[in-house]
Formats: structure tokens, C-alpha cells, sequence
């Protein structure tokens, strides 16, 4: 059985068709695209016109596209943006209405427990780890050992809602980083009291951008955990940090959707490293949308 997950991210809507058979996870198509449903709105609680629009001219396609690829079951999961939105049931009528697709609005809590799933599905988490995954409404936190769960968070610490609070400059000075280095400070929760993990795993494509930044080449399609070289990390998140926008929109490993919010991103990383006294950094290709398949392992 063929089964469709649409993540309905603040920046991205992520499609993914895949089928699990004997515990295996076969991805047969992957498509993403930058729709940016906060983008002019999450701050207020609100979608904007514009946003809507690119929502519904998406989510028209990628049902089109699951049609052809004869997808049996459609899973729609609304993250941060339809969260905080007042006006997110238009979408989510719209979906079922005229789509017949079903969007389940996630909480912060649960969204973190399918980022468990879909990573623990390829990591056995012999040792304590801290799973980050960087989003554009939120960043969710697990601490996780022995392929459970001690402790996570769901902040609204996403590089959108900062990035629009910022007035999306091109650039961000020394003063204007230090902010949002103590905003974060200023909102983080008890989940970080006394934790100090060696290991931390970065499931969201931002960390895929570090890898490609790093080793100037495509992350690898390949089901396991990716390290990176802790040193040349931190090197490479000095650099995004204070980089201008012409400096990001030249370089090529870096995708059109994520150049004007990186330093914003890499400040993130950055001080969870710092927070956690991390020591090792893993990428992982897994994340929200394989913990969505989760339910079909034993068919």
C-alpha cells in the first residue's frame, strides 16, 4: 500500500510517497516547495492572502501528483504555521473539500514525537542524544536514549517568526545577532535545565545545507546518520552568521528558500552546540515525514 505524507511546513510543504513492507521503507517520490505559509502573517496569527494562495496552488499539484503515482492513503500534517493561525481552518476545508485530503494540525509535543520516530527508525541511540530540528514557526528539542523519549520541548523559536520580527534585513549586525542570541536564551524551558548531551543529531534540512556547505557536494541518499566535523561547523556557522545576502545568493549549496534566513539558522545551531556542550553533530535524513510511516510497519 502506497501511502503520501504532506508536512505543511511554515516554509516548505514537503511531499513524500513511500510504502513499508516487513518493516522496510521503501521512498518511491519526494518533492518539496518553498510556499513560506508564514511568511508576512505568523507573527500575527494569521495567513496572509498571498500565502494562502500558494498553499492551495501546491497542495492542488501534489494531489495531482499522487494520483499518478497511484497513492492509496494521503496524510496531511499541519506544523507551527496552522497551529498559531486564526484563519487555518480555509486551508484545511479547502484541502478536504475540494482535495479529499485530510490536514491533522499537530501540537509542538507530537510533532516532536513523529521527529523521534522517523530517526529512531535509523538510529539506535546507544548513547544519549539531543534531537534538533530547526523549523520556520518553531524548533522542537528531544532528548532521547535507547530509542525513547526523556524529555522535549516545541519552542516558537522559528528562523521565520525571527526573520520577520527582524524586518528581514539582507544582513545582521554584531547588536542585532546579540539580540537574537538572548531572545532564544529568553525562550527556552525547563527542558534545558542541568542537560548537557555529547551527541546532537539535526534532523531538518538545514543541517543538510552544513554538510553540502562543508563538503561542497550533495548530501548523501543514503538511510543512516551523516557526522560532521565539529570544528569546521563551527567555522562554517561563523561565517553564515555574519554573511550578506549577496554572499549566500552566490553560493550554490545553498537553496533560494533558505539564503536570507541562514544566519538566523546558524546563530540556532550555534547556541544549542554552546547550550548542550555538544561534542559530535549527526545529520539525519529521517525526520517528521518517516515518523508519519510509522504506523505501517507491520503491515
Amino acid at each position: 500500500m502506497r501511502k503520501a505524507v504532506i508536512d505543511l511546513g511554515t516554509n516548505t510543504f514537503n511531499l513524500m510517497i513511500g510504502q513499508v513492507i516487513k518493516n522496510q521503507f521503501t521512498m518511491i517520490y519526494t518533492e518539496k516547495e518553498s510556499v513560506l505559509l508564514g511568511m508576512n502573517g505568523i507573527n500575527d496569527g494569521i495567513i496572509s492572502n498571498e500565502a494562502m494562495d500558494r498553499a492551495k496552488k501546491c497542495l492542488t499539484r501534489f494531489k495531482a501528483k499522487c494520483q499518478g503515482k497511484n497513492v492509496s492513503i494521503i496524510e496531511g500534517i499541519g506544523t507551527s504555521a496552522l497551529r498559531s493561525s486564526k484563519n487555518s481552518q480555509d486551508l484545511i476545508d479547502f484541502a478536504k473539500s475540494q482535495l479529499s485530503i485530510e490536514i491533522v494540525v499537530i501540537s509542538g509535543d507530537r510533532e516532536a514525537e513523529l521527529i523521534h520516530s522517523g530517526v529512531s527508525w535509523i538510529h539506535n541511540f546507544k548513547e544519549e542524544s539531543i534531537i534538533m530540528d530547526i523549523g520556520g514557526g518553531s524548533t522542537e528539542f528531544i532528548h532521547g536514549f535507547e530509542n525513547k523519549i526523556l524529555r522535549k520541548t516545541s519552542l516558537k523559536i522559528g528562523v521565520s517568526r525571527i526573520y520577520q520580527s527582524f524586518g528581514k534585513p539582507d544582513a545582521f549586525s554584531k547588536e542585532q545577532m546579540a539580540k537574537i542570541r538572548a531572545f532564544l536564551s529568553d525562550n527556552k524551558d525547563d527542558f534545558f535545565n542541568d542537560l548537557q548531551v555529547p551527541v546532537l543529531i539535526g534532523s531538518s534540512g538545514s543541517f543538510e545545507t552544513i554538510y553540502k556547505l562543508i563538503f561542497s557536494q550533495k548530501f548523501p541518499n543514503e538511510n543512516r546518520l551523516i557526522q560532521l566535523p565539529l570544528a569546521e561547523v563551527l567555522e562554517m556557522l561563523e561565517w553564515l552568521i555574519y554573511s550578506t545576502l549577496e554572499e549566500r545568493m552566490n553560493n550554490k549549496w545553498i537553496s533560494k528558500m533558505r539564503k536570507p534566513m541562514m544566519p538566523i539558522t546558524a546563530m540556532q545551531m550555534k547556541w544549542a552546540i554552546e547550550e548542550f556542550k555538544i561534542q559530535e553533530i549527526y545529520v539525519s535524513p529521517y525526520s517528521l515525514k518517516e515518523g508519519a510511516f510509522a504506523s505501517l510497519r507491520r503491515d
